[in-house]
């Protein structure tokens, strides 16, 4: 990974959920679990792939073989189980203040969860929702394409290059990448995949506005 620099400035942000701002690893494991059992799956090789992605894509990653309309139907299913168990839902260290300080600054969701599953963790956590959010009903495909972030960055009438993406894993950072964006890794899952930044949570950022109305993350030090 490059050296992490010190700053990076921006004209909009562009954020993931699930273990960006909310850690939702417990639900997200216990859901894919039961999953992998009805399909005879290895578990542990399941939630190796189930971050980032819609949970159709990732079943076509599984179960390449399966038609493309039962992953969908299994998918809606998903969904539904995933909104009503939130138990261990809870908010990354410092997403709380961070959403505070970005409150008046342009800045998008981009989430591959639909929009009662976002609207549902992202409460659980204790999290103000954007107002600016591209949730899975208004894509036509999962991360890693890139579509997610280049409608985020098109809501807000921001240039993808002139964006900051944050992102804890292997498709959402692929994503953000293609969509041309720079990217801040969250969390020990995006360490491996070459951010631009790598911040173990969000408590090791501080959000300023500049002089010219931009944006300015600094990375505190340890």
């Amino acid at each position: 990974m490059a050296a992490t620099p010190a700053t990076l400035t921006a004209r909009a942000l562009l954020l993931d959920m699930d273990g960006t701002l909310v850690n939702s690893d417990a639900v997200v494991e216990r859901c894919w679990r039961r999953w992998a059992d009805r399909q005879g799956l290895d578990a542990e090789a399941v939630l190796k792939v189930v971050h980032g992605r819609q949970g159709y894509a990732t079943m076509a990653v599984l179960l390449p073989d399966r038609p493309m309309a039962e992953n969908h139907a299994d998918n809606a299913l998903m969904l539904a189980e995933e909104t009503a168990d939130l138990d261990g839902v809870v908010p990354v260290g410092g997403a709380s203040a961070f959403m505070d300080a970005i409150v008046d600054l342009p800045h998008a969701l981009v989430t591959s969860a639909d929009l009662a599953l976002a609207t549902a963790r992202m409460g659980a956590a204790g999290l103000r929702m954007p107002d600016v959010r591209v949730t899975a009903e208004q894509v036509g495909a999962s991360k890693p394409d890139p579509e997610g972030f280049l409608k985020g960055a098109a809501e807000l009438g921001v240039d993808p290059a002139e964006c900051v993406s944050f992102e804890d894993s292997e498709a959402g950072i692929q994503a953000a990448r293609a969509a041309g964006t720079r990217v801040v890794g969250v969390g020990p899952r995006a360490a491996a995949f070459a951010p631009d930044v790598h911040v173990a949570d969000l408590t090791a950022l501080r959000v300023e506005r500049s002089a010219d109305g931009g944006i300015v993350l600094t990375v505190l030090p340890d």
